[in-house]
């Protein structure tokens, strides 16, 4: 009973939230990459909304994540360490070269990647807050976001946001060459 309380006043700052900035459910969805059933539900205190789905729409709502947690904890702390971690991660990958060194706690990184002909990239992560944007450089590459496949050749670029589960793969003859800038919140 106690955590019926405490979703409601989410699911209420939700519904009033993305009511003011008239956005419907499924243009929510599109945004977050969460079921609009999922979002209807988070409203009416049915489901729980872990603190990442809240980030998620947030992030579609352009609003401050805190408007809809109205807790004092130290998200930014949790983002922070996030943001080193995958920082961490994308530059022991031998696939990556990391373009700007000293931005491992920053919000703004930049990478060179290659990804071997007809190979999908490893996945070091798929799926974090923030938004990506790629720079094909040589080859080519397929850029999946949620179900929306996006073929890119050299020379052509694709923003996008990173909090829905993405993945690239090298569907071309030759290596795919990259640079990808990562922003996180």
């Amino acid at each position: 009973m106690g955590k019926e309380t405490n979703l409601k006043p989410v699911g209420q700052r939700l519904a009033q939230q993305r009511k003011k900035k008239k956005m419907s459910y499924e243009e929510l969805s599109e945004k977050t990459g969460l079921k609009v059933e999922h979002l209807n539900n988070i409203e009416s205190g049915k489901d729980f909304a872990p603190v990442g789905d809240i980030l998620k729409i947030s992030r579609a709502l352009t609003i401050d994540p805190n408007i809809l947690l109205k807790q004092g904890n130290d998200i930014q702390k949790e983002q922070k360490k996030k943001r080193v971690k995958d920082f961490e991660k994308r530059a022991e990958s031998y696939n990556y070269t990391v373009l700007t060194p000293d931005s491992k706690s920053k919000h703004l990184r930049a990478f060179r990647v290659t990804i071997p002909t007809g190979l999908e990239h490893p996945k070091v992560s798929y799926q974090h807050e923030g938004e990506e944007l790629v720079y094909v450089l040589k080859g080519e590459v397929e850029i999946t976001v949620g179900q929306k496949k996006n073929h890119l050749k050299k020379d052509e670029t694709f923003h996008f946001n990173s909090g829905i589960k993405h993945s690239l793969k090298n569907p071309g003859k030759t290596e795919s060459i990259l640079i990808v800038i990562i922003y996180s919140p």
